[in-house]
């Protein structure tokens, strides 16, 4: 029974549901105001989402099994995320070992998903905004691992989430050094592309591909795909958190912590445009991924 309070509610599915659309309408309502618009109210996010699960599923013609499994398959994994790294957080000592490699696979499945719904569509536009998502995937994961890698080396070589968290509470935050900054900024923008925010929006394009990947979703199974993206608008920045920030996690600092990430995500949003996706791969494996192997060999180095 405790287990799956866990899963559904604390801190698995409902509670990260509502702190990511929480944090899409502050990203919303920010935006506007920089635009000079008034922007959504504060309950639009969770609004849409209920409009989404009333409205009727449209089946494309031509589409395959894999297109209504998907969706569902791409928030399982984000749930089963949230409620390892919300677990870690509240009992550290009660962590399991290899839990970090565990949420590093998991959170692979909601881009497999993505990219498996859109190329079961049998949609031209669809079909493009999996290419650009699978090259994306291929473009961040690497900068992306060799940042949890120097937060693994920084922390003793630990691969339990708890130990992580110990070891920076006993010895600083790993984010102190020079080799966790250097990993710290290059983990944040691959967390951008994870999130499929601008410039890195690329896969769904409303004004080049009318949606991309997700064109020829609708009613709840669209939904599902936007409750997974909020569910990772909670559970990445939480997991940079761990990794490289983790030297107080009280509740109110652990707040402060993810607003001040969330600051960053708006900003990078909204000052930058789209890349394409030759400039998003060679900007990962170029200036992005050279930070991180410079943070990696520091790591190694002691700095």
């Amino acid at each position: 029974m405790k287990t799956l309070f866990e899963y559904v509610i604390f801190p698995g599915f409902l509670f990260s549901a509502f702190a990511g659309l929480t944090a899409g309408w502050l990203d919303r309502k920010v935006s506007a105001r920089i635009q000079w618009r008034k922007g959504p109210p504060w309950h639009q996010n969770f609004t849409d989402i209920v409009k989404l699960f009333y409205k009727e599923t449209i089946f494309p013609e031509g589409a395959r099994a894999t297109f209504l499994i998907a969706p569902y398959a791409g928030l399982l994994a984000a749930i089963l995320v949230a409620t390892i790294l919300g677990n870690s957080v509240i009992l550290p000592s009660k962590t399991f070992i290899g839990d970090l490699i565990v949420v590093l696979y998991l959170l692979l499945v909601p881009a497999i998903a993505l990219i498996i719904g859109a190329s079961s569509s049998a949609n031209p536009f669809a079909s493009v905004g999996a290419s650009r998502e699978m090259k994306l995937v291929l473009g961040y994961e690497l900068p992306f691992i060799l940042a949890v890698v120097t937060a693994i080396i920084k922390s003793g070589g630990a691969i339990k989430l708890g130990s992580i968290i110990t070891y920076q509470m006993a010895n600083g935050p790993v984010i102190s050094s020079y080799s966790g900054m250097l990993a710290f900024i290059a983990a944040i923008l691959c967390m951008q592309a994870k999130l499929c925010l601008v410039p890195f929006d690329m896969s769904d394009a409303e004004q080049e591909l009318m949606g991309g990947a997700l064109i020829e979703y609708s009613g709840p199974m669209l939904a599902v795909f936007k409750l997974t993206r909020a569910v990772l608008l909670y559970a990445l920045p939480l997991f940079l958190i761990m990794l490289f920030w983790a030297k107080d996690l009280s509740p109110l600092a652990l707040m402060g912590k993810y607003i001040a990430l969330l600051a960053i995500i708006i900003l990078i949003k909204n000052t930058n445009p789209r890349l394409r996706i030759d400039q998003a791969l060679r900007f990962f494996w170029g200036p992005v991924a050279a930070v991180a192997f410079l943070a990696l060999v520091l790591a190694i180095l002691g700095k």
